[in-house]
This record gives C-alpha cells, sequence and structure tokens, in this order.
C-alpha cells in the first residue's frame, strides 16, 4: 500500500503572519506571534481536539448516540527551555446526546487517543496525554 503524501504551501505574509494554503481551499492565517491569528503551538492543539473529536464523534454514532453537543477543551503544557515543545496535553470533554453515557464516552476517546487519531500519534511519545470527560 502506497503511503499517502499530503502537500500544502506556506505563504509569508507580513512579520511573523503567513497564510496556510491547501489545494482548493480558503488560506489559514497563522502567526507566530499569536497577535493577529493562532500560533502554530496554538494550531497543534486545536489539531490535537479537532482529530480525536471527530474519531469520537464517529464513533458514538456507530454506537446509537444521538449526539446534541459535544465540546472538547485543550490545554497543553509547554517546556521553559527551547524547544518550547509540549510536553503534556489535557483535553475537557462535554458531551450530550440521547444514549450518551460516560462509559460509551470514555470508550470512544481512548480508542481515539490509543488507536485512531493521527495528530496525537504524530506527537512525542513521551507527551502526557489526560482527560476528563463530562456527560451533560
Amino acid at each position: 500500500m502506497a503511503a499517502e503524501a499530503r502537500a500544502l504551501i506556506v505563504r509569508w505574509r507580513e512579520g511573523l503572519v503567513f497564510d496556510g494554503v491547501g489545494p482548493e481551499r480558503a488560506p489559514l492565517v497563522v502567526d507566530g506571534d499569536g497577535r493577529a491569528a493562532a500560533s502554530p503551538v496554538e494550531l497543534l492543539l486545536v489539531a490535537a481536539a479537532t482529530c480525536t473529536a471527530s474519531d469520537v464523534v464517529l464513533i458514538l454514532q456507530k454506537e446509537r448516540v444521538a449526539l446534541r453537543s459535544l465540546e472538547v477543551a485543550v490545554e497543553g503544557t509547554r517546556r521553559e527551555a527551547q524547544p518550547r515543545r509540549y510536553t503534556a496535553i489535557h483535553f475537557r470533554w462535554s458531551v450530550a446526546g440521547d444514549g450518551a453515557d460516560e462509559i460509551k464516552a470514555r470508550r470512544a476517546i481512548d480508542l481515539s487517543l490509543e488507536k485512531y487519531c493521527s495528530v496525537v500519534a504524530s506527537l512525542a511519545p513521551d507527551m502526557r496525554i489526560t482527560y476528563d470527560v463530562t456527560i451533560l
């Protein structure tokens, strides 16, 4: 099976502001200072949260949970020294829907974080990943 390749272009605007452009998509603005737009390290948290949330939605749908809402708050802890990479990420899940319960939610989250989420799987193996979940 051939490896899947993705190609994007990053174009400098001014200062530390860039456009990330994918084929036939609107540009995503990224600001290295985090002033005009999300910073690259903030986008890493967004990528991890949306990746795992996508998995969880699909898994809960297969479990016949009729979602009304799903929210993931994400917090990352970074090193003080360079490179200031994340050493820990904590997700706070809020899930509401007919048939939703803590067992189903935790099963879906665990499957995503341990098996399916390609963003989380791409992070450093020593990064601590934790979560809590609230059923609304």
